[in-house]
């Protein structure tokens, strides 16, 4: 791709996710999410491969349908309540309808079907884009109206999209649906507390961006796309391997990692909200992504490779870690100690 076409692509990335986070009206807030959408379509497509047009093709139409949808939703809370302003979204059909389209943007069940094909359709770093960077605005949109939101929908959601992130993850090979699915089961753990301490899902969403940043980053390195290519990643890059190793770890929750810090804090806040049931059941839950995790950290690291593959072998290379995902590393494996002091924050 032409470098001014890719720079006036990230340009408007970062603007209309700066538009959609920074405005009060629900016109201004819809305009940033169709200029994301406009910006990142050319980017999925650049490499004119079928799977890249068609994940282009299923990510446009969905992403139409959502902003036409909360369009529509603030027209009708507008219409009934004479108010613009997002944080004054009270009319109940408004509030159903934004659930509907902010969770088709998020990929929340049982809006989720795109994301995995769209994911696979593209490369490694757009990847890491639409996991992260994409869904920062709709996330912030939840955020300034979940004191009109319905906690038991956004309950029910949270649970489906942590137990069917969980589950069709078992029995994936490609590394890029496997973190699709693991994207849709962090997104049920940010849903299911959004109404009740909103401060909470965005420390849950940036520790989430920051550790799938250094898998994406990792795998993008090693040039890792399935699992028998990621068996014989240790040979090539064993400091690069280890690094996946805890930092999967750490996505998955396992205490003396960052990835425990959200988890313990979204328990404790559902606890203290009657929702005991709740919080063992998506606890549970979390046990079927533990389990994909575990997967990918033993083809990383512990399997040796087999003697006959059906890839070219890399010769193996001394090449320094890039700086950035040594930085994402310790963060994503070093932040737990923070947490006493997260409390007095939010």
């Amino acid at each position: 791709m032409n470098p001014q076409a890719k720079l006036v692509f990230t340009i408007s990335l970062l603007l209309g996710t700066t538009i959609t986070i920074s405005s009060n009206h629900w016109v201004t807030a819809w305009v940033g999410l169709e200029i994301n959408t406009l910006a990142i379509l050319p980017l999925i497509s650049k490499s004119h491969h079928p799977r890249a047009i068609e994940a282009a093709t299923k990510y446009f139409l969905v992403q139409a349908a959502a902003s036409t949808l909360v369009l529509f939703s603030s027209m009708t809370n507008a219409w009934c309540t004479g108010q613009w302003d997002i944080t004054q979204l009270t009319h109940p059909m408004s509030c159903l309808i934004l659930t509907a389209a902010i969770s088709m943007k998020l990929g929340l069940v049982p809006f989720h079907f795109w994301f995995p094909e769209v994911l696979q359709g593209s490369s490694l770093t757009i990847g890491l884009l639409l996991s992260t960077a994409m869904k920062f605005p709709p996330i912030t949109l939840l955020y300034m109206t979940s004191q009109s939101l319905n906690p038991s929908l956004l309950a029910t959601m949270a649970i489906l999209s942590a137990a069917l992130g969980g589950w069709m993850g078992l029995n994936q090979t490609q590394t890029r649906k496997i973190m699709a699915f693991s994207s849709i089961s962090h997104l049920g753990w940010m849903a299911i507390i959004i109404t009740y301490n909103p401060k909470l899902t965005l420390l849950n969403f940036y520790l989430y961006a920051m550790m799938t940043a250094t898998v994406f980053m990792t795998l993008n390195s090693m040039k890792i796309l399935k699992l028998s290519t990621l068996m014989t990643a240790w040979t090539k890059a064993p400091s690069l391997s280890t690094i996946l190793l805890l930092t999967l770890l750490s996505l998955a929750g396992l205490p003396p990692l960052t990835g425990f810090l959200p988890k313990w804090l979204i328990l404790q806040e559902l606890t203290k909200q009657d929702m005991s049931p709740a919080a063992v059941l998506i606890s549970l839950l979390s046990l079927l992504g533990l389990f994909f995790y575990l997967r990918l950290a033993y083809c990383a690291t512990i399997t040796l490779p087999p003697h006959t593959t059906n890839h070219m072998k890399q010769w193996h290379t001394n090449k320094p870690v890039n700086i950035s995902i040594a930085i994402l590393t310790t963060m994503s494996i070093a932040l737990l100690p923070i947490s006493p002091m997260i409390p007095t924050t939010i």
